[in-house]
């Protein structure tokens, strides 16, 4: 995997980016009106304002949304212009594994199809408390082996937050073996993924003041409506602790002041040692779910374009292998 141009290289698998100073401006004037919100528990009721906040991406020209079920998992299409024939990307929606559907997350879903010029489902697996784990970990695998049965030559798995955790989840089992497929696994793309649900990062403590959004004790109260009385460290539920022999290559994004940003560090520091094709960005002062910004922060944009352009290679290069 080629190191981006734009970045600092702190060490072999990670690559910082400099807050541009406008970009600064604006996330600091999103810094203020979160405040007040801070830390707040986040029940069911939430969802609906969660949505709102996701619907609002700016939506990218010529893509076409469609509602559609692949392995008995309902979901939407999301199909750029460009898109081309026998690739697939499957893009994990977040929410802290309690929040989020494919139809709040069309838009951003959109600006990433769009960019790496292929068509992507989003699946609307179950949330928890009504569906705690493992059901969306079952109906993400039961989405991927539609797909695979579809005759699909090509899967690329996306996925950002409690969504990158599932993703990285399925990316592990697809590679380990677990259930035999026919498509080429192309690669993986994880935003600010929660890779470790023992919540045990050293990054909650010393981001607990930088991060914007979100505290130790929220999350643990989100993680414990998902887990119940499962362990944290079970591979299916924290891809920190899962295989990564034989993963395809991985992309994965975070922001430099979110409380998360070692659950992205100490995973692909991990698959790295492995021999695993995997790098980490660092986006200086950049928030938890950055990339939604696209049209506001030029550190969106440029994100988006370098997760399309990996995508793209990927796709491509497992097409001809």
């Amino acid at each position: 995997m080629q190191d981006s141009s734009t970045g600092d290289q702190s060490s072999a698998f990670v690559v910082t980016h400099p807050l541009d100073p406008e970009d600064g401006k604006i996330t600091g004037a999103m810094r203020e009106m979160t405040r007040p919100v801070k830390g707040l528990r986040q029940g069911v009721e939430w969802r609906g304002a969660f949505d709102a906040i996701m619907e609002s991406v700016t939506p990218h020209e010529g893509v076409t949304v469609e509602s559609g079920t692949v392995g008995g998992i309902p979901g939407l299409w999301i199909t750029p212009e460009n898109s081309r024939p026998d690739e697939v990307i499957l893009h994990l929606h977040g929410g802290w594994f309690n929040f989020g559907s494919a139809h709040a997350f069309r838009h951003l879903v959109g600006q990433i199809a769009a960019r790496s010029g292929a068509k992507a489902f989003v699946p609307d697996y179950r949330l928890a408390p009504e569906h705690p784990f493992p059901a969306g970990v079952s109906d993400v695998l039961a989405c991927y082996l539609g797909l695979d049965a579809s005759g699909v030559a090509r899967i690329a798995v996306t996925g950002d937050s409690a969504g990158g955790n599932l993703a990285l989840g399925l990316v592990s089992r697809i590679a380990g073996g677990e259930v035999a497929t026919k498509a080429r696994l192309a690669g993986a793309v994880a935003l600010s993924p929660v890779t470790d649900l023992t919540l045990s990062g050293p990054t909650y403590e010393t981001r607990a003041d930088a991060d914007p959004l979100f505290t130790r004790a929220q999350a643990s109260e989100l993680v414990q409506a998902y887990l119940r009385d499962a362990d944290p460290k079970n591979p299916l539920a924290s891809p920190l602790y899962a295989s990564v022999t034989g993963l395809p290559p991985v992309l994965v994004h975070v922001g430099d002041d979110e409380v998360l940003l070692d659950d992205s560090r100490l995973y692909v520091q991990r698959a790295v040692a492995a021999g695993v094709d995997a790098r980490v960005d660092v986006w200086l002062g950049m928030p938890h779910g950055f990339h939604g910004s696209v049209g506001k922060l030029k550190a969106a944009t440029q994100a988006l374009d370098d997760i399309g352009a990996f995508l793209a290679a990927r796709l491509q290069s497992a097409s001809e292998s």
